[in-house]
């Protein structure tokens, strides 16, 4: 190999790179250097100021934590499928109580107004409708044609939990959602806001006990009624006794107590989708920081908090069930959440 002529290739070569540097003025010609006065400096991009993670309405605060996920008592059922395990959370914002019925139907009125070939592939209107047939569907000669007719049309149902909407539609109901709002934000040269989405099973728990740990139900204690002798959820208390709590199906969202972080309804009234796919041995395998669960061919997918219809094992923070994503349920709701970014929500801050 010829060295001399390599090194003097070389030189030329570094003379010239310097040459259209200076004629660059040190990069800044060849970077384009931006269109504002850096002063030199290192300063960032301008015209990026002014975020602030607001508090979407209708929802609480979440602050970061760590808790223990899992059974809170004897589990019952010996399913060991709950076993505890630490894991942190990172802040989010939560639906203070489920979507009810008018809040879905200013979904399903605003896609309306729309073309279908803006939906989902697949999905038309009539699949985002709730499913009103769930009242006598799901239960064997049960007089549910008066809920079945009224439930999600009449008025006297708007502030009750929207039902007979399966985890699919729950999905989009949050993409929609995130669309309305940033494009009212846009107009207005605001920022866009997080995603809102269905809650990881995760977050629903660590929402559930308020901050509470190994707490038994989202209310603190153990017991299901207060020292006056009063329900403290919509529940079914005992075989064929449904209205001990003062209502025989559904109640209005929000009706009892919040727990601490001001959550309502995360026991009782309808149980609600999560975002995971529902596997008996997933804790084991998911990560202990904002652990998930995504299985696409997992049709089973998780549902907390117990209902109307449920006992009282369903309504603890810990108890793990799920249903098919495609089902509906006259027993089933949801509620969203958003990842809160930026700087860290903190406990007592």
């Amino acid at each position: 190999m010829n060295y001399s002529r390599v090194m003097k290739n070389s030189v030329l070569f570094f003379m010239g790179l310097t040459i259209a540097l200076q004629g660059c003025s040190l990069f800044g010609g060849l970077f384009g250097g931006g269109d504002f006065d850096d002063g030199g400096e290192l300063v960032g991009v301008p015209g990026r100021e002014g975020w602030e993670m607001t508090v979407p309405y209708g929802m609480v605060s979440i602050p970061s934590g760590t808790f223990h996920m899992g059974q809170a008592d004897e589990d019952v059922a010996a399913t060991q499928i709950n076993f505890n395990k630490q894991v942190t959370i990172g802040g989010f914002y939560m639906d203070d109580t489920e979507i009810t019925n008018n809040e879905y139907r200013q979904f399903v009125n605003d896609l309306t107004e729309g073309s279908e070939s803006d939906l989902p592939s697949g999905y038309t209107i009539d699949d985002l409708m709730p499913d009103t047939t769930v009242w006598v569907r799901d239960f064997t000669h049960h007089m549910g044609d008066p809920l079945m007719v009224y439930y999600w049309s009449h008025p006297a149902f708007d502030n009750y939990p929207v039902v007979g909407v399966d985890w699919e539609a729950a999905k989009y109901f949050s993409v929609w959602r995130t669309e309305h709002l940033n494009a009212w934000r846009a107009d207005r040269g605001l920022f866009p806001m997080p995603n809102f989405r269905l809650p990881s099973e995760a977050e629903w728990e660590y929402g559930a006990r308020g901050g509470r740990d190994m707490n038994k139900y989202p209310w603190g204690g153990p017991y299901i009624r207060n020292t006056k002798g009063c329900l403290l959820a919509n529940f079914k208390p005992g075989r064929g006794n449904y209205y001990d709590d003062g209502h025989a199906y559904t109640s209005p969202a929000g009706f009892f107590f919040s727990n601490d972080y001001g959550l309502y309804d995360m026991s009782g009234n309808v149980a609600e989708w999560c975002e995971d796919a529902f596997d008996v041995s997933s804790y084991p395998l998911v990560w202990d920081l904002n652990p998930t669960y995504f299985d696409e061919n997992e049709p089973r997918k998780v549902i907390r908090g117990g209902s109307w219809k449920d006992i009282a094992y369903f309504l603890e923070t810990g108890t793990r069930t799920y249903e098919f994503k495609d089902s509906t349920r006259a027993a089933i709701g949801f509620r969203c959440a958003m990842t809160h970014i930026g700087r860290a929500r903190y406990s007592g801050f």
